[in-house]
C-alpha cells in the first residue's frame, strides 16, 4: 500500500508543477486525501491512499476543466467531477513505476568535450574528458568512467528544467541530483544538490558560459515532464558534469552528493588501477558499447546497503528501477 500512496503522491507533485506553470501565483489545493475518519464508503479509494480530491487555491471553478486535463497529463488513471466543489483523481492498484525510476539522462542529452565539440551521452566512451566542476566550483575536464545505469530501449519520464536568460534545458529523471544555488557565489559551499522532482521555478541552477571559462547561476523558468526513449547515468572522476550546459551531479537516489561521491570511490580507484595496468585497453573496464543494459552491479549493492543502513525513507522512492508489474 505504501507503494500505491507514493504513486499517487508522485503524480500529485507533477500536477502541482503543471498548475504553477499554467496559472502563475495559483497553487494546487488538496481538499481530501487519506481518509482516517470514515467519511467515505467502504469501497472508497481514499482508504487505500490511491485517491485525492483537488481544486485550485483560488477556488475558481472556471479553471476546473483545465485542471482535470492537467491531472490526466500528470498521469492519474481516473479523473472526473465528483461534485461541483472539486475534482476527484485516483491511480490504479497495479501500475509500473519503472518508467519513472532510476537516475538518468536521455541518450540524446549532450556533454562538452575537452577535445572540442559535444557528444551525445549515449555515445560516451571511457576516457572521454567532459566538462565538469570540482569541489571548489571551478570548471574542469573530467574523465568519463562508466554508466551506472544504461537502458537503450526503455521509455522513461524525465523532468525538464528550463532556465531563462539564457534559455537552457536539462532533462533528468525524478531521483537524479541537480545543483541549485544558495547564494550568488560560485563557492562550492553555496551548492546544494536536490532531487530533480523537487526543483521549482524561481530556484537557480548553474550553467557554463559560452567560453567554458566559468559558471554562473541562472533562474529556472519552468518545470514540466516529457517522455524520451533511452536512459543513461554516466559517472565521471569528479562526480559532476555539464549536461546540455547545465551542471548536474552524476548521482541519484540519496539527496547528499558528497556521500554518494564518497561511496563510489572504490569504483574510481578500480578504474584508475585498471587504466594504469592496461593503458591501451582500459576501456575493457567499462566499455560503453560492451556494457549491457541495466543498473551496474556496484550501484545495486550500494542501494541495498543504503536501504539497510540509512532506511528506505532516506532514499528517493523512485530511486531504483523495478520490474514492470
Amino acid at each position: 500500500m505504501v507503494t500505491r500512496i507514493q504513486r499517487c503522491k508522485d503524480k500529485l507533485n507533477a500536477l502541482a508543477i503543471s498548475v504553477m506553470n499554467q496559472w502563475p501565483g495559483v497553487k494546487l489545493r488538496v481538499t481530501e486525501g487519506w481518509d482516517e475518519d470514515g467519511h467515505h464508503s467502504e469501497e472508497s479509494l481514499h482508504y487505500e491512499g490511491r485517491a485525492v480530491d483537488i481544486t485550485t487555491s483560488d477556488r475558481d471553478r472556471s479553471k476546473y476543466g483545465m485542471l482535470a486535463r492537467l491531472a490526466v497529463e500528470a498521469g492519474f488513471d481516473w479523473v472526473y467531477y465528483e461534485s461541483k466543489a472539486h475534482i476527484h483523481c485516483s491511480v490504479k492498484a497495479e501500475n509500473s513505476v519503472a518508467a519513472k525510476s532510476g537516475g538518468c539522462f536521455p541518450g540524446l542529452a549532450r556533454v562538452t568535450l575537452e577535445a572540442g565539440g559535444t557528444k551525445a551521452v549515449k555515445d560516451l566512451s571511457p576516457g572521454d574528458r567532459v566538462l565538469a566542476a570540482n569541489e571548489q566550483g571551478k570548471l574542469v575536464y573530467s574523465e568519463f568512467i562508466l554508466f551506472l545505469d544504461k537502458e537503450e530501449a526503455t521509455r522513461k519520464v524525465f523532468y525538464v528544467i528550463e532556465t531563462s536568460q539564457p534559455q537552457e534545458r536539462i532533462r533528468l529523471t525524478a531521483a537524479h541530483l541537480l545543483f541549485v544555488a544558495e547564494s550568488q557565489t560560485n563557492d562550492s559551499k553555496a551548492f546544494k544538490a536536490v532531487f530533480a522532482s523537487n526543483i521549482q521555478p524561481g530556484q537557480q541552477v548553474y550553467i557554463a558560459d559560452q567560453e567554458g571559462a566559468r559558471m554562473k547561476a541562472v533562474t529556472v523558468q519552468k518545470v514540466y515532464l516529457q517522455e524520451y526513449t533511452g536512459a543513461y547515468a554516466p559517472v565521471t572522476a569528479h562526480g559532476t558534469l555539464f549536461i546540455d550546459h547545465v551542471l548536474a551531479s552524476c548521482y541519484a537516489v540519496i539527496e547528499e552528493h558528497s556521500w554518494a561521491h564518497w561511496a563510489f570511490a572504490p569504483l574510481r580507484v578500480g578504474y584508475w588501477i585498471f587504466s594504469l595496468i592496461f593503458p591501451e585497453d582500459y576501456g575493457l573496464f567499462s566499455s560503453a558499447s560492451s556494457q549491457g543494459d541495466g543498473i551496474h552491479w556496484y550501484s545495486q549493492i550500494l542501494y541495498q546497503l543504503g536501504t539497510w543502513v540509512l532506511g528506505s525513507d532516506t532514499l528517493h522512492p523512485l530511486g531504483m528501477a523495478t520490474k514492470c508489474s
